[in-house]
């Protein structure tokens, strides 16, 4: 069953202007699926999982090229940043819109070739897991979140139920698109694979774990702080690895499309922030399986129960508006005296911010800290508690509580 994607609408538009296009994300979010969705037959498709292919593009790229001519899908690009010259002189030769697509599952390997080789010919997007709205088949796209009453209350008129069950069920088994759309795809051997697989082809290959025990408990060391400020010495020692091997394997996580890093907003008139960032997983439910909660229920009665649902609300929020193709202009505030607001969110000069709350009766105090923002000297769009409340309803004359199924 194909659902389709956000990015879909904002892809075409793209394609149609650059000769180059690179769909970047984590492995098994549906990076070929799309585009080849996109492409029925209107191109030749090729992947570089493909030993004979790969081996082909490596050794003989000019081959490679004449052998796959444009229009051509190229899977997994970054197995082969060989390629990446000759398609720039494909490209010169002939500037025509969409000639190349391409897909990519590490980024930090990746981009240095694609910046020095199609810089001014390349577009790039993110594509992440399913997103609720995606998996809500025949729902209308929408555009990047912004807690604006009249965007909340559009996205609440198609935005369904969602119980406290159906709400942790969906967080425990996760976005990706294998066990997102079938309820029959057993959750724990996919993740397990999941992670066995990208533990030998990409971790291995590029960070050069020799211990893959040591990388298996970084994994649940980072997974156990999602939503937390990131105390990188703390997350070495727990993982019982040198702080640089863990700076190292934490640069991976995030440049895979794993983990997300949300930095502290300041400006120079503000000297009394935090600056580290904090630290998120990007799929719920990679999340909570390595951090070992069996089912829904012990997740949602468990202690990292409202540090995962704050994950998963971060990662919706965001998925709003990469898969429109758009820069998430994403921030947290945080003091020195602990004071902090979840997610402040830039938008044309003015703040909107945000707190994520498991509660289905905030109150005043849960937007008090709102007024912090006022020393920043910028306009201060409308803000919420994005929570379990039944109703959109004002806490203050420019917060209200958010349901979550506006998400």
């Amino acid at each position: 069953m194909y659902l389709k994607r956000t990015l879909e609408t904002f892809f075409p538009k793209a394609a149609a202007q650059f000769p180059v296009m690179l769909v970047n994300g984590a492995r098994q979010v549906g990076k070929t699926t799309f585009l080849r969705r996109l492409a029925k037959s209107s191109r030749t498709y090729i992947t570089l999982d493909d030993p004979m292919a790969l081996s082909l593009a490596k050794e003989e790229p000019a081959l490679f090229m004449q052998r796959f001519p444009p229009p051509v899908l190229i899977d997994e690009i970054q197995y082969a940043p060989e390629l990446l010259p000759y398609i720039k002189m494909a490209v010169d030769r002939d500037r025509t819109a969409g000639a190349f697509w391409l897909t990519g599952s590490q980024q930090f390997h990746l981009m240095r070739g694609v910046s020095e080789s199609l810089a001014g010919r390349i577009a790039v997007v993110e594509l992440l897991g399913f997103a609720r709205r995606e998996r809500m088949a025949g729902r209308q796209a929408f555009a990047p979140f912004l807690p604006v009453p009249k965007e909340i209350q559009r996205r609440l008129r198609s935005g369904g139920t969602l119980s406290l069950p159906q709400l942790y069920a969906m967080i425990w088994r996760g976005s990706f698109p294998a066990i997102a759309v079938s309820a029959k795809m057993d959750r724990d051997l996919f993740y397990s694979s999941y992670v066995q697989t990208y533990l030998q082809r990409d971790i291995r290959d590029l960070a050069r774990v020799g211990d893959e025990m040591a990388f298996l408990r970084f994994l649940r060391a980072t997974a156990a702080r999602s939503g937390q400020l990131l105390n990188l010495a703390d997350l070495a020692r727990d993982a019982d690895v040198a702080h640089n091997t863990a700076k190292q394997w934490l640069s991976i996580l995030q440049t895979s499309g794993i983990i997300y890093l949300l930095e502290p907003y300041f400006t120079n008139r503000t000297k009394r922030l935090v600056k580290a960032p904090k630290l998120y997983f990007l799929d719920s439910g990679l999340c909570a399986y390595l951090t070992e909660w069996s089912s829904p229920e012990t997740l949602e009665a468990g202690a990292m129960s409202g540090a995962i649902l704050e994950t998963w609300i971060l990662s919706e929020i965001l998925k709003s508006w990469r898969h429109n193709g758009r820069h998430a202009p994403f921030f947290y505030y945080r003091d020195r005296d602990q004071k902090e607001i979840d997610l402040l969110i830039v938008q044309d000069g003015t703040l909107y911010p945000l707190e994520f709350k498991k509660t289905a009766s905030p109150d005043k105090d849960a937007v008090s800290h709102f007024r912090l923002l006022e020393k920043l000297k910028m306009p201060v769009g409308p803000g919420g508690v994005v929570c379990l409340a039944a109703e959109y309803l004002p806490l203050t004359d420019a917060a209200s509580a958010i349901p979550i199924s506006a998400l």
